[in-house]
């Protein structure tokens, strides 16, 4: 579904922008244009970024259940 009508960004666009990392409105106004003309889809663009990022946590918390997670840098 369409949230920012103003520049053709849909949940799907801001999914994957969470998935790829993004963690804040701002980062997403950067990548995809969201919430940067009339603001009215600042809300539900938060609310889907939110939603997207609690489910990739999850999906890290449930694979590194048990297992030895190594960083890619030094600590």
């Amino acid at each position: 579904m369409y949230v920012c009508i103003c520049n053709a960004v849909t949940d799907k666009q801001i999914r994957k922008a969470a998935r790829e990392g993004c963690c804040s409105l701002r980062e997403l106004s950067c990548q995809t244009g969201c919430a940067t003309s009339c603001g009215k889809c600042a809300r539900m663009a938060r609310e889907i970024l939110a939603d997207e990022m609690q489910r990739r946590d999850a999906e890290v918390r449930q694979t590194s259940q048990g297992q030895d997670v190594s960083l890619a840098y030094p600590a």
